[in-house]
């Protein structure tokens, strides 16, 4: 590969209406059925199933985009932890099924022991670590929540390592999904990378309605696109270009730059 480059990565998607993430092939052919690797990886197709390996473990995520060079400016963040491990095979699928039936009945469970503590908090979301390694709970509070007792309760139901991790409603927003006015799907849920600081001074500069019903989002603060639907070139980005696939940016990930609001990209 020349210089400036690295090894090819892929889009990646671990759920149907999920953001895209980007992770990079390994240097040698990922079937795990393959006796003889070779240096150069069989290219894997849209819609084929991957291992992945993420900061919290193995994942089984669905590609989206085809095998992309990616040069070295534009490396994914944490790219050493991005990797993809493998093809899934036919018992990766079916260990993924079992792990979706896991997290099903643990958040049932886990709903009946807050409610049986009356604890202050609300399950978001259960992650059940495709090696079974751990069982990740997600969940918004507006105090700080004393989950000691709870946490030995799924210990000694679920026989597997337990962790809990407080998120805000943004964050919650951004796993549930849904729809915003605007008809769309979250752009948090489908794109948007990270949560960046918006001010209601944003929505007086496009001198728009300063109703609270009318500015907020489905998490109940300031939506996402009063910034980067500024007309004056502060917005970066744009909702359409990463799910119509008409980004110039290989990625994919909405950096369009242009400062012409969210309706120039012709998608809404």
């Amino acid at each position: 590969m020349s210089e400036g480059l690295r090894r090819p990565f892929v889009s990646v998607k671990f759920s149907p209406a999920g953001r895209t993430y980007s992770f990079l092939l390994p240097d040698l052919a990922f079937d795990a059925d393959d006796p003889h690797p070779t240096a150069a990886p069989a290219a894997p197709a849209a819609g084929d199933a991957l291992v992945v390996e993420t900061p919290d473990g193995l994942a089984v995520a669905t590609m989206t985009r085809i095998p992309t060079a990616l040069s070295e400016r534009r490396q994914p963040a944490n790219d050493s932890q991005n990797v993809v491990v493998r093809r899934a095979t036919r018992e990766d699928i079916l260990q993924k099924l079992k792990q979706d039936q896991r997290e099903q009945e643990a958040k049932r469970v886990a709903q009946l022991k807050i409610r049986e503590r009356a604890l202050p908090m609300k399950l978001t979301r259960v992650e059940h670590m495709l090696d079974g390694s751990r069982i990740i709970f997600y969940y918004t509070s507006e105090s700080r929540v004393d989950f000691r007792e709870l946490v030995r309760d799924l210990a000694a139901h679920f026989h597997t390592r337990i962790e809990m991790r407080q998120i805000g409603v943004r964050d919650e927003a951004k796993m549930l999904g849904g729809y915003g006015p605007c008809g769309r799907p979250l752009c948090c849920t489908t794109w948007l990378k990270s949560f960046e600081p918006v001010s209601i001074k944003m929505a007086k500069q496009q001198q728009l309605s300063l109703n609270p019903s009318k500015l907020s989002g489905m998490c109940g603060r300031l939506k996402c696109c009063l910034r980067y639907e500024l007309p004056n070139g502060n917005g970066v980005k744009h909702a359409g270009c990463a799910d119509h696939g008409d980004c110039s940016n290989p990625t994919g990930c909405g950096s369009c730059a242009t400062g012409g609001g969210c309706g120039s990209c012709g998608h809404h």
